[in-house]
């Protein structure tokens, strides 16, 4: 195949739009009210996140699942990068290639592996075709890795005595702003979410705001309830997850935004308070607890200011770039800083695939007695939580092991990305 040349390109000027003098100004005033633009994220954006690697310090490119699943999910990465212009440039840290040139380098792959090539061969073809580019948090603190899954929840489309916590769409008076059109001083960081008051942006409700008002649903109609707020908020965690109606049907809901406040984990709230040990922490053992403390629910929650809201979909569970996700080789990272679609090679740990997970080893809930894996991946997903080159989270499913893994994940390990030379 004939290779497009590695082109780095600088970023010209986006076109500026007149959004009106009360976003201008309001907007930049309310850059750290927004929880959006803090000096944390700009810290970690402006750190080097990839380095590309010599040939001597590749790893060793094993697949411990025998590349099952891995050509589905390369699949939708072509599907994302085919509905971009050819010419359009994806960093891998310093260095840039085009939306062609990443095509290729899927294709390239993808017609290896349907040849069913032996583990021997994979290693030597990865490193005689592909640049590597390592994590740069690899050889510090390593890849914290955890896990998220699409949880099923009873719920209904209808409120009643059972279902009575809502799960809100986009509120009709959020905003959100763009101020990469203002300056290209912002150029990568998120849009700001807020809501007109009076000649001000401002920034949007805080979760316990939204809780405490009682005609919240006239800006935001409900797209379903839910039984409960613990599980209301573990659907946010996850991003999107299903519904199972009094009738037995399945409804998918899907990720449609969030407030704009800042996320803050109630896992860290948990630890710090000493609650809950940090090593015990789980999503299960968050849940156990909130369930155990019913009256410091509200305490809790509210910690964490960010607040999901959802839609009603088809198909999925979807990433960031629209794709479908495959379990065990779809990854979220940050997607300021790391190739939307691209193929990954990950170092972490899962625990074993058990006939059911009641019953599994007492210990098997320790991420410390997991077997090592290495996995080809897909990068095709990011999360409000996943920030900087030390973080990932892998989608584990949708079934009993997913909730499993993804509940206890908290492993570390090391990231690298790969693009044909």
């Amino acid at each position: 195949m004939k290779k497009n040349k590695q082109t780095p390109v600088v970023p010209g000027q986006r076109r500026i739009r007149q959004l009106g003098k009360i976003f201008i100004a309001a907007c930049l005033i309310s850059i750290a009210g927004c929880g959006i633009l803090t000096d944390k994220d700009q810290i970690e954006v402006q750190e080097p996140a990839l380095e590309k690697l010599t040939s001597d310090r590749y790893p060793n490119f094993s697949d411990s699942m025998h590349f099952s699943g891995f050509l589905t999910a390369l699949d939708q990465s072509l599907l994302y990068y085919n509905r971009l212009p050819k010419s359009r440039m994806i960093e891998f840290g310093p260095d840039q290639y085009t939306v062609g040139h990443m095509v290729e380098s899927l294709e390239i792959l993808q017609a290896f592996l349907e040849g069913d090539p032996p583990a021997s061969d994979v290693n030597r073809f990865v490193r005689e075709r592909f640049h590597v580019y390592a994590s740069t948090a690899n050889e510090k603190n390593q890849v914290l890795f955890t896990g998220y899954f699409e949880p099923t929840y009873r719920g209904s489309l209808i409120p009643d005595a059972r279902f009575q916590y809502p799960l809100y769409p986009v509120p009709k008076d959020l905003v959100e702003i763009d101020l990469a059109k203002f300056s290209d001083r912002y150029q990568g960081h998120d849009r700001l979410r807020g809501r007109v008051n009076g000649n001000q942006v401002v920034p949007y409700f805080s979760r316990k705001q939204i809780n405490e008002m009682r005609d919240f649903y006239l800006q935001a109609p409900p797209v379903a309830w839910l039984e409960n707020r613990v599980d209301r908020f573990f659907l946010e965690i996850q991003g999107s997850g299903r519904i199972r109606t009094p009738e037995d049907e399945i409804v998918r809901i899907q990720y449609a935004g969030t407030n704009g406040n800042p996320y803050r984990a109630i896992g860290r709230y948990l630890i710090d308070n000493q609650e809950i040990a940090q090593e015990q922490m789980s999503m299960q053992a968050i849940r156990q607890w909130l369930e155990a403390n019913p009256h410091r629910i509200d305490e809790v929650l509210h910690y964490n200011d960010s607040m999901v809201f959802f839609r009603i979909g088809v198909g999925g569970p979807f990433g960031n770039i629209n794709v479908t996700l495959t379990p065990l080789r779809s990854m979220a990272t940050d997607y300021r800083i790391f190739p939307k679609g691209a193929p990954g090679f990950i170092e972490t740990r899962l625990p074993e695939i058990f006939p059911a997970v009641l019953n599994a080893p007492e210990n098997a809930g320790n991420p410390d007695s997991w077997q090592p894996v290495s996995l080809f991946v897909m990068n095709q997903d990011t999360g409000g939580a996943i920030r900087g080159p030390g973080r990932a989270d892998l989608f584990c499913g949708s079934d009993e092991y997913a909730r499993f893994a993804a509940g206890h994940m908290n492993v570390r390990g090391r990231m690298y990305f790969l693009v044909m030379k």
